[in-house]
């Protein structure tokens, strides 16, 4: 009993102390470097700004009928990817083309908590689209177009290499929307 007595003792007094007190809510701090634009010169029908962070734009596609050419743009640091399609207007298939991009970003209302559109116009330089910011869990968190009605459209999407998690995705995407409006407001078609 002596000895149950002062175990018991050694335990109430070592177990004695400061009442335990929960740590502050901590959130995942990601800071991203200021970005840089650098003009993308190639043989592409436009030429635009991208951000010295993504990777040479080198993954360029023309389709096999020569109206439409796809460029990736590649942020290996964010994970994530900025797919343009590039596709030559006549005068049957600008509809059909805004139609289309339209009802892509449309497809996501079925995850998404909302869709933001933000028109653009540049007349100074005959470009003209929408952007549209994709809030949730949806696959893509920005997508837009622009077109000069006349002769030339792109698209874009930005894609994670992840399963779509709003809220670990969010400061990236923020990121990457500066950068795909940055890219549409200096878009140049070439003559």
């Amino acid at each position: 009993m002596k000895y149950v007595t002062f175990f018991l003792l050694i335990i109430i007094c070592v177990s004695c102390g400061s009442d335990p007190t929960p740590k502050p809510r901590a959130f995942l701090r990601l800071d991203y470097p200021q970005p840089n634009y650098i003009k993308e010169v190639s043989d592409l029908p436009f030429t635009f700004e991208k951000n010295e962070l993504a990777d040479e734009v080198t993954d360029i596609k023309i389709a096999s009928d020569e109206k439409s050419i796809g460029i990736n743009i590649t942020y290996p640091d964010l994970k994530g990817t900025i797919y343009l399609t590039y596709k030559k207007v006549d005068a049957q298939n600008l509809e059909p083309y805004l139609i289309d991009a339209q009802s892509i970003t449309q497809k996501h209302t079925q995850k998404a908590d909302a869709i933001t559109e933000q028109p653009y116009i540049d007349r100074l330089n005959n470009v003209y689209g929408m952007f549209y910011e994709v809030g949730g869990n949806a696959a893509s968190q920005s997508q837009f177009y622009v077109t000069d009605s006349i002769n030339h459209f792109v698209t874009g999407s930005l894609y994670f290499y992840a399963k779509p998690n709003y809220d670990s995705i969010l400061p990236a995407a923020h990121y990457l929307k500066r950068d795909i409006q940055h890219l549409m407001e200096t878009i140049k078609w070439n003559k």
